[in-house]
Order: C-alpha cells, then sequence, then structure tokens
C-alpha cells in the first residue's frame, strides 16, 4: 500500500500576507487565461459573418488555442522545476501580448489562428505555474482547496467571455474589445514581479540542478508514473465537456437550434460559466470531506455525462431545463481540483512541475480534441445559409458523453494513496512516499 505523509513548515501558512497576495495575484491573472480560451462561443457567428469562416475554420480556431496551450506543456514542466515559475508566468506575459496584438488585427483566418496559437503559448503557464507554486508555498492538504480557488476565482474569465464579452463586442467590437484585454494583461505584469516568488519567505530554494537529460528523464518518470493514464483518460473528458459549449458550440447551437442573438447567447452561456466557479469553490475540499479523491471525481464525472447524454437526446429542451442542464454541466466539470489533487499526490516534490503539466496536456488537450473533432462532424451535415441542424449538434452531444462515459470506467481502477494526517510529518516537511 502507499502512503501519503503530508507536511509544512509553519512560514507557509494559507492566512500569511505574502500567501494571500500570492494567490491573489495569480488568480487574477488566470482570469485573463480563462477569458480568452473561451471567447470564441460568444463571437463566432460574427467571425464567420466578418472574416467568411467555415464550420472546420471556427473549430480550428477555437482549438488552436488549446492545441499550443498541449504543445507547451512539456517542456514548460521541465522549465518550471529547472528556472522556476515566477520567471515562465513573465516569459508568458510577454507571448501572451504579442498574440493579442495579432489576433486583434487579424483580416484572415490564418491571421486569427496564427493568434490563437501565440495566445495559447502565452497563456500556457497560468495554470501550472500558480499550482506549482501552491505545492510549494501551502501545506499539501490544503492543495486541493487552493487548487480550486485558483479555478473559482479564475472562471470569472469564463463569465466575463459570455454576456459581459457579448456587450462589449456590441458596443465597442470585438478588436477594440481584445486590445482592452492586452492592456490589463500588461498591467498584471507589475504585480507578478512584485509579488511572486518561488519559494515562501524563509524557504530555501526548490529549484534542482538537472541536466538536460536529467530532466527530459523526470518528465517519462511523471508519466510513467502508476495510474497516470487512468487520470489522464479523466482530465481529457471532463473540461473539454464543458468548454465544447461554453468555448466553442454553445453560441452556433443557441443560435441554429433556439434563435437566439448575440445577447441571448451570451445571457444563456453565463449560466454554465457561473456555476462551474461555484462547482470550483465546492469541489476544491471535497478530499477533506471525503478523505480520498476517488469519490468525488466518480461523482462528478458520471453527472457531466448525463448532462451530455440528455442534450443528445432531446436536442431542443424548453428554455427551463435547458438552463438547468447546462447550469449541472457547469457544476460536475468543475471537479477538476479533485483530479490535480489525485494526480499531485502520486508524485515526489522534484516532478510536481512536469507531473502537473502533463495532466494539463490531458485538460487542454482533450478540448483540442473535442473542437476539431466535433467541427468536422458538424461539417458533414448540410447548412443551409449556414444554419446547421440540430441532428449535428445532438451526435456532437453524443460523442462526448461516450468519451466521458469510458474515462469514468478506466479511473475506477486508478490507485489512490492513503492519507496520513499533517501530524504524523516526515522531518523534511515534503510528501513522502512508501510502500509496504
Amino acid at each position: 500500500m502507499t502512503t501519503v505523509r503530508e507536511h509544512a513548515p509553519a512560514s507557509t501558512a494559507i492566512v500569511s500576507t505574502a500567501g494571500v497576495a500570492l494567490v491573489g495575484t495569480l488568480c487574477a491573472l488566470y482570469i485573463v487565461s480563462q477569458f480568452l480560451r473561451n471567447t470564441i462561443a460568444v463571437i463566432a457567428p460574427d467571425l464567420a459573418a466578418e472574416l467568411d469562416l467555415s464550420a472546420v475554420e471556427i473549430g480550428l480556431l477555437a482549438s488552436a488555442f488549446f492545441f499550443a496551450f498541449a504543445a507547451a506543456q512539456l517542456p514548460l514542466g521541465v522549465a518550471l522545476d529547472r528556472f522556476g515559475p515566477r520567471r515562465c508566468i513573465l516569459v508568458c506575459i510577454a507571448v501572451l501580448l504579442v498574440g493579442i496584438a495579432v489576433f486583434a488585427a487579424a483580416e484572415t483566418a490564418r491571421g486569427l489562428i496564427f493568434g490563437r496559437i501565440l495566445i495559447g503559448l502565452g497563456t500556457a503557464s497560468f495554470l501550472v505555474g500558480p499550482i506549482t507554486l501552491y505545492a510549494r508555498w501551502f501545506s499539501p492538504d490544503r492543495f486541493s482547496t487552493l487548487a480550486g480557488i485558483h479555478l473559482g476565482i479564475g472562471s470569472l474569465g469564463s463569465l466575463l467571455a459570455t454576456a459581459p464579452l457579448a456587450f462589449a463586442v456590441a458596443v465597442i467590437g470585438w478588436r477594440a474589445a481584445f486590445l482592452v484585454v492586452a492592456v490589463f494583461t500588461l498591467a498584471m505584469a507589475i504585480p507578478v514581479l512584485a509579488l511572486v516568488r518561488d519559494d515562501p519567505p524563509g524557504a530555501p530554494p526548490q529549484r534542482r540542478r538537472e541536466t538536460l537529460g536529467q530532466s527530459v528523464a523526470g518528465v517519462l518518470a511523471a508519466i510513467r508514473t502508476p495510474s497516470m493514464g487512468r487520470l489522464f483518460l479523466v482530465q481529457l473528458t471532463n473540461y473539454s465537456s464543458l468548454i465544447l459549449l461554453l468555448g466553442l458550440w454553445g453560441g452556433p447551437y443557441l443560435t441554429h437550434v433556439y434563435g437566439y442573438d448575440l445577447k441571448g447567447r451570451g445571457d444563456i452561456l453565463l449560466i454554465p460559466a457561473i456555476t462551474q466557479i461555484i462547482g470550483s469553490f465546492l469541489w476544491g475540499p471535497m478530499d477533506r470531506v471525503f478523505g480520498r479523491y476517488k469519490p468525488p471525481v466518480l461523482i462528478g464525472h458520471a453527472t457531466t455525462a448525463g448532462a451530455l447524454l440528455i442534450l443528445a437526446a432531446f436536442g431542443k429542451l424548453p428554455t427551463p431545463a435547458l438552463i438547468a442542464v447546462l447550469a449541472v454541466l457547469g457544476l460536475s466539470t468543475a471537479s477538476t481540483p479533485m483530479t490535480m489533487g489525485h494526480a499531485k499526490s502520486l508524485f515526489p516534490p522534484d516532478l510536481i512541475g512536469r507531473g502537473m503539466t502533463v495532466m494539463n496536456i490531458g485538460t487542454m488537450g482533450g478540448v483540442f480534441l473535442s473542437q476539431t473533432i466535433s467541427g468536422a462532424i458538424i461539417q458533414l451535415f448540410p447548412a443551409p445559409q449556414g444554419i446547421y441542424p440540430i441532428d449535428a449538434y445532438r451526435l456532437v452531444f453524443a460523442l462526448q458523453a461516450v468519451f466521458v462515459v469510458l474515462a469514468w470506467l478506466a479511473y475506477f481502477g486508478a490507485r489512490e494513496p492513503r492519507r496520513v494526517p499533517t501530524a504524523a510529518a516526515v522531518p523534511d516537511g515534503g510528501t513522502q512516499n512508501t510502500r509496504k
């Protein structure tokens, strides 16, 4: 049996002023990432009309962000453990500013896609960088809670990418709206420089001086960690189930099937964005409620599959039922902190950065796959005047539900370390794995 002994030095108390400032700064930056990844759902009809984009191009436009984001994770994981999160975050901010400028100035589908690729690369560290910092700054039994707080506050960006974005586009246009985001991102570089440190006050640096070969070997060690494949499948299908709607096809689905305009689809998509925020705070401490990671993950994933199956079975629901299903979908897919906490418990301290980026490949890679595949599927259906039939969307929802169920079944076999209270800490203040 595997036992996890958890301990944190007194200097890393969650209530410390430095800790609160750190978390607040990183959460504000993550709002930008969540906003940018989810903007296409609301503005897709406008982009399609202005630049004559096809369904495949819209799918590629949305998924390009997630492909670039996922592709950056392995080298980013090496950089996090080798150079520290602070440097990685600052470099990513610079790349992000360039990407936003390219996207806002684009006049073709290629220009938009290139901008989205740069935006994906630029936001690649805004989750795993903070996650690595939380693992260094705070006690292990608070990790899932902090991950939930980070995802919950950051998900305000998803909320801003619904009705508020629709309002901004109507008033100043989508190009100007993106430039406003660039100004905010530039402003955020100042508190990152001033407040973010790789290690808590008084603690020794945790970076290891490794050769490139050792760094790559660490990535392979993280990938080969027992049960990582099962957790990876959950990451691949959970968040992508929400972003399939919230980040891409929600806008066209609400327009083509229900007849909503820009404001209407923004208002409806606001619902799952809100429940995802609520869910992140609710799911975060569930590992302490259950004393385990697996039960809440299984509950959340099963609920996600149920919501998708309802959409697939009925296609068009009465408005109250539609709102209820989307609300449940937002709530259930917010269980990501549990999966990340489960994965973190499997890694030794020196592999946390690389391990978390491997998991994040699943998160973003799943979105890339779901959006790319769904674009190709929807394109198969006739679309008079650019309007796709209800059966196209039903098929997309059904396939995603099947993928969720398969991942859910695989996760049953994942091993879970037995958690030992903080009082039974190991002397070095780290996380120790022992096998009996």
